[in-house]
């Protein structure tokens, strides 16, 4: 264990190689490569997960429903459609949502904003 410090943010760890996963968010350094299509990533562990979309290997499965996922945490979203938990709520309205992008579409009900452009 050692005492390391990112000097562009002054962000401590307790380990080197943490250290140095972080400082790639500063450099924009990606040295993981896919051999596949060539896609590159800043950490190894998330090269291994994209690899599964070319090998087809999808090794969270869901108990209810034999659904399965590339990563546990679309695992762990795909179950509140089995739990009905819906812990995203609109600080607006009594709105819930399963899904943090379906709050954020909501949430445009509210702001009155419009992302899409329609030509006709």
């Amino acid at each position: 264990m050692c005492y390391c410090k990112c000097f562009p943010c002054y962000r401590s760890f307790g380990y080197k190689h943490v250290l140095q996963n972080h400082e790639r968010t500063h450099t924009g350094e990606k040295p993981f490569e896919c051999p596949e299509c060539h896609k590159r990533f800043t950490r190894d562990h998330h090269l291994k997960t994209h690899m599964r979309l070319h090998t087809g290997e999808r090794p969270y499965r869901c108990d209810h429903c034999d659904r399965q996922f590339v990563q546990v945490a679309n695992l762990r979203r795909h179950l509140r459609v089995h739990t009905g938990e819906r812990p995203y709520n609109c600080e607006h309205c009594n709105a819930k949502f399963s899904d943090s992008n379906q709050l954020k579409a909501h949430i445009l009900i509210h702001t009155n904003e419009k992302p899409f452009s329609c030509d006709r």
